[in-house]
């Protein structure tokens, strides 16, 4: 035990005074990966249950064409893919291929009432 102890500290000491950058890249992978973790696990922001937007917006289907409702079921098949869409089409006020320009204004509008929650 004595000696892994040892073995710790001179390859501690080695790194510290001669740094390896694939060492250095390596730790900073694990230390991230670690962290993000951590902060999953100890998470306490109520979050956003994806489908929700798609149950929201169950009344206005019936203006949205079949190909819209795919995408729709595609967006909110996660909280990645709706804060994605936000993003790109809500926030940037860009025109979406599929989504008929009333219908998105409907999608957009229905996202930012839980913005705060993505």
């Amino acid at each position: 035990m004595k000696n892994l102890l040892i073995l710790i500290v001179a390859i501690a000491l080695f790194l510290h005074f001669y740094p390896q950058p694939e060492v250095t890249k390596f730790y900073n992978e694990q230390k991230e990966a670690v962290l993000e973790g951590f902060s999953e696990f100890s998470d306490t922001r109520v979050r956003l249950k994806a489908d929700k937007i798609f149950t929201d917006l169950q009344p206005k289907l019936e203006s949205f064409s079949v190909e819209e409702v795919k995408y729709l079921k595609e967006i909110t098949s996660s909280r990645a893919n709706v804060k994605a869409f936000y993003q790109d089409y809500c926030k940037e006020q860009t025109k979406n291929v599929v989504f008929h320009p009333a219908n998105q204004a409907s999608v957009c509008q229905t996202i930012s009432q839980y913005e705060n929650m993505l």
